[in-house]
């Protein structure tokens, strides 16, 4: 397939950072919670949440931090949402911001993130340094996508569209990576090959086989 990818089109939050999960997971140990109940709130009304909300900058964060309190609550636990914005700036991969490199070296690349308007950059860093770091590795990028500055998100078609319009591609042409699989769906029936990213090394290894590219040192 090598021959023909025209764009390798990235995830960020858990795809080149670590992913927010792994931070929900230690609040909700460290605070008494049922694991993977913060990712039970945010998958309730998925449309319409507090999240969703935050995502297309329908609010603001000190309203996603009350909707998000009521939203828990009813599921048995009230968390502040301000707690849960604390959590959301991950930790880089440097192998796989290599591998980012690799394939900008061979195509166009891109990144589509749901991200919110909170925080230091496109990264939602609260640490000025990380925030820097983190816009190195967007500027990398040839196009990149923000659901809070569109207004849109992830899962819906039009932001993949956009992507293939704006990087001037086939999509049939283009290699996807989520962390999500309700993300990647949308992307494979426009003819994407998709890659649910579930850890590093997975991810190195699906994407070399994918483009037929060496990714790693």
């Amino acid at each position: 397939m090598a021959e023909d990818i025209q764009a390798v089109i990235w995830d960020f939050g858990g795809v080149l950072t670590s992913s927010p999960f792994e931070a929900f997971n230690r609040y909700e140990a460290d605070n008494g919670l049922p694991k993977d109940f913060i990712r039970g709130v945010n998958a309730r009304n998925g449309e319409t949440n507090a999240w969703a909300k935050l995502e297309q900058s329908k609010v603001t964060a000190e309203e996603f931090d009350k909707l998000f309190r009521e939203e828990s609550r009813e599921l048995g636990h009230e968390v502040p949402g301000q707690d849960i914005l604390g959590l959301l700036s991950g930790e880089l991969r440097p192998r796989v911001v290599e591998a980012l490199k690799a394939c900008k070296s061979k195509v166009t690349v891109g990144c589509i993130t749901n991200n919110a308007p909170v925080g230091k950059g496109a990264g939602m860093q609260s640490d000025e340094s990380r925030a820097g770091e983190i816009a190195k590795v967007f500027d990398l990028f040839d196009e990149v996508i923000e659901s809070s500055k569109l207004g849109i998100r992830k899962p819906d078609p039009r932001i993949y569209s956009l992507m293939c319009e704006a990087l001037d591609v086939d999509p049939k042409k283009c290699v996807y990576l989520d962390d999500l699989g309700i993300n990647l769906k949308p992307a494979r029936a426009m003819g994407m090959t998709t890659i649910k990213v579930l850890d590093e090394d997975q991810l190195l290894r699906d994407l070399a086989e994918a483009t037929g590219w060496s990714l790693t040192a």
